[in-house]
């Protein structure tokens, strides 16, 4: 048996597709652990259900940390239990680095797959990963570097992403060349502090380009109520402000990737997305005020490198990118018109993301069926 912990859309993602690469493996093997929709969909046993649990940020943590030590000592029991083969870890480094400290208590083999980004976060922690996992399974080329000399057995994979972008690809899907997506995000606390300030950029960019249209895309019902419920309360709140209409959907970001012209999104795992599928960007993000505060040492240190995936992968700009305070609508509207179609960016952004989609794919088998090996691999050495 082999357990597969995610707790967020992302990981949920990247979980469904390790189950179904592993079982094209070995169809027989019998799959759980903690996951959403996709890693059900997949034929995973659903231990916990982790749709809601994706919060981000010190305050939004401490509360629902009841919630979170109910949830670590169900599945440690379990795992006591069930005696799982191997229990891939999916990023959610909060959560799982306790799980794999009791994870290793108990003897069970942990495989991590999507590193922490230890090498911004928390250093401190490559010890304790080197110390519980058995193998880390990272998904940009230069993590094993970050990892070394730790003692841990670091394989670079591959991202999923590329294969799960390129293989959903609609060929009859065209690009419209006036049409701007938006990307708030997947959590409510995203959503809360991003969209104000993304619709008084769409406001300006309308001004500006007439001809423009407008796409909010969401990843599941709760997200989409939310936010339809937002655009309600911004019209309220500014009632002198000209918002055009905007279409608000969900469940179809990967088809508003290949139809719409350039993006403005939150940042996370769909600045990556994004960059494969060949839609240029600009990057938001903004933290609970406390938690700004808390981590205004390592946010510094971000302001001088990245913060956005494509950026710290190829080390120079791709994406523009706004923290915190920079996040002002005028600043944001300038961004997106240097990525328009005859945007002084737009043919540098398009070759930056060819050459990181070159940088992060997982070779001839490709990042899903090395990543299904290696956890087989791990599995099979603890039953021998």
């Amino acid at each position: 048996m082999i357990w597969i912990i995610a707790g967020e859309s992302s990981g949920d993602l990247y979980g469904a597709r390790l189950a179904q690469d592993i079982r094209k493996v070995r169809p027989q093997a019998k799959i759980a652990g903690m996951g959403g929709v996709k890693m059900k969909s997949a034929g995973v046993e659903i231990l916990v259900d982790s749709s809601e649990l994706g919060v981000i940020g010190l305050i939004e943590v401490l509360g629902s940390i009841f919630k979170f030590i109910g949830i670590m000592l169900y599945l440690v029991r379990e795992a006591k239990r069930q005696r799982p083969d191997a229990v891939v870890l999916i990023d959610y480094p909060g959560f799982n680095i306790r799980f794999a400290k009791r994870l290793k208590k108990a003897g069970i083999p942990v495989v991590w797959y999507i590193s922490p980004q230890v090498w911004v976060w928390r250093k401190s922690n490559i010890p304790k990963l080197a110390h519980y996992c058995t193998k880390m399974m990272v998904i940009f080329p230069f993590e094993v570097d970050v990892y070394k000399g730790s003692g841990l057995d670091v394989e670079f994979v591959g991202h999923p992403l590329v294969e799960i972008v390129q293989e959903r690809r609609d060929p009859a899907l065209m690009r419209d060349p006036n049409r701007l997506l938006l990307l708030p995000g997947s959590r409510r606390s995203e959503t809360k502090r991003l969209l104000f300030p993304m619709l008084e950029t769409v406001a300006l960019l309308k001004r500006r380009h007439p001809e423009l249209k407008f796409t909010i895309a969401t990843p599941r019902e709760k997200v989409y109520n939310d936010v339809r419920n937002d655009l309600g309360e911004f019209v309220m709140k500014h009632p002198d402000s000209v918002l055009p209409e905007i279409d608000v959907v969900c469940g179809k970001t990967a088809e508003c990737l290949q139809t719409c012209t350039a993006g403005l999104a939150a940042s996370g795992t769909v600045t990556v997305e994004c960059a494969i599928a060949g839609l240029p960007l600009v990057v938001a993000y903004r933290l609970n005020p406390v938690t700004f505060l808390c981590a205004r040492i390592i946010i510094r240190r971000l302001f001088r490198n990245a913060f956005t995936m494509p950026n710290i992968i190829l080390n120079r700009r791709v994406f523009e990118e706004f923290l915190q305070f920079q996040v002002v609508p005028q600043d944001l509207a300038d961004a997106v018109d240097r990525i328009l179609p005859a945007g002084e960016r737009r043919a540098q952004v398009d070759a930056d993301m060819k050459e990181m989609v070159h940088e992060i794919s997982g070779g001839v088998k490709g990042a899903g069926m090395n990543a299904a090996l290696a956890v087989l691999s791990v599995a099979d050495s603890s039953t021998r």
